[in-house]
């Protein structure tokens, strides 16, 4: 059969997105574009971009995109345009609409009218979990939707070590993200479990770390952004992963951990239930007593190999492969 060219389009290179091309570029001719947000900036990058994503499209075969953003719009018209097979994944803030924290890209009516475009004309839209399945069908009727969970390198992302007194989290440290990520309430349950570490790993983007750290009891360390090995041997360290958050699409750090042996502790909300499944525990959103039962009880659980277990069988790096090789096989016939 016939090796489809594809164009690769993202407007950020997130390890899960990188999974992706690693995928794609083992079996098919990969042409690469890395928009860095989309079509802003100075006239002439805006022009740059735009000529790079018409020339991809009118050289490739299928346009896969990562995210339903300006770069995705301008492609699945231009694939539309040109006959080209076009298939999006949508990673979960396109198709969100929260008010109350200002967080999706729906509360722009503009941006809004570019994702129901995108999701109507794309050959495929991917969901990365049944909760973003749903979602994306309450804001337009795609041709074709297809739930194809996100994926982990289980293989990397592997037990090792002496599990220590650790509850870690990660994520981008914003001021949005302290409501978004429950980064508040990570921090007021540290000082109820006092001889316990807890530990958040992320890129601070503004001045939220110092609002936190204002808050945060002498149990609480902020690590700031580190390279894959550095994460891994934290993952390999802690006992506990929090994932507090308001809404997650899927939880990629949180299926990361879990295959290092971490006993998960989520909301039970968005995909973080479908994630964690019953290796774990569960709390309602900002529930501080909630979570600081959870944790303790997380402490002490023998879950973690259920947890790396669950990854291993549901979220493998190979399961999703196979997945999208055979969507793409579809998309050729």
């Amino acid at each position: 059969m016939h090796r489809p060219a594809i164009l690769f389009l993202t407007s950020s290179l997130s390890s899960f997105v990188e999974g992706d091309l690693h995928i794609l570029e083992a079996s098919y001719p990969v042409r690469e574009v890395a928009t860095g947000g989309g079509p802003t900036g100075s006239f002439g990058r805006r022009l740059s971009l735009v000529l790079s994503i018409l020339s991809g499209v009118l050289r490739t075969d299928i346009v896969f995109s990562w995210f339903a953003h300006n770069h995705s719009y301008l492609a699945v018209r231009a694939a539309r345009l040109l006959r080209k097979k076009s298939l999006v994944v949508i990673g979960g803030y396109e198709v969100a609409h929260e008010p109350e924290l200002g967080y999706g890209a729906l509360q722009d009516p503009a941006m809004a009218g570019k994702v129901r475009y995108i999701i109507e004309n794309a050959d495929c839209t991917l969901a990365v979990s049944e909760f973003s399945r749903r979602e994306i069908l309450a804001v337009a009727q795609p041709r074709r939707l297809e739930t194809v969970y996100n994926s982990v390198d289980t293989s990397f992302f592997s037990p090792g070590g002496q599990k220590e007194s650790i509850v870690l989290t990660v994520c981008l440290v914003s001021t949005a993200n302290i409501r978004v990520k429950g980064l508040d309430t990570f921090i007021d349950a540290a000082p109820q479990i006092p001889q316990t570490r807890f530990v958040l790993i992320g890129r601070a983007l503004d001045d939220a770390l110092e609002l936190l750290k204002r808050d945060a009891p002498d149990n609480v360390e902020f690590v700031g952004a580190v390279g894959q090995d550095e994460l891994i041997g934290w993952y390999r360290r802690a006992k506990v992963y929090c994932q507090l958050s308001y809404r997650e699409s899927f939880g990629v750090a949180l299926a990361e951990a879990m295959s290092c042996e971490c006993v998960p502790v989520v909301t039970d909300r968005g995909a973080l239930p479908e994630v964690a499944g019953d290796t774990g525990f569960a709390v309602p959103y900002a529930d501080t007593q909630a979570t600081v039962d959870a944790i303790s009880r997380a402490l002490i659980a023998d879950a973690g190999p259920a947890a790396r277990k669950r990854i291993c069988e549901l979220f493998s790096r190979e399961q999703r492969e196979q997945k999208l090789r055979r969507i793409i096989a579809t998309l050729q016939s």
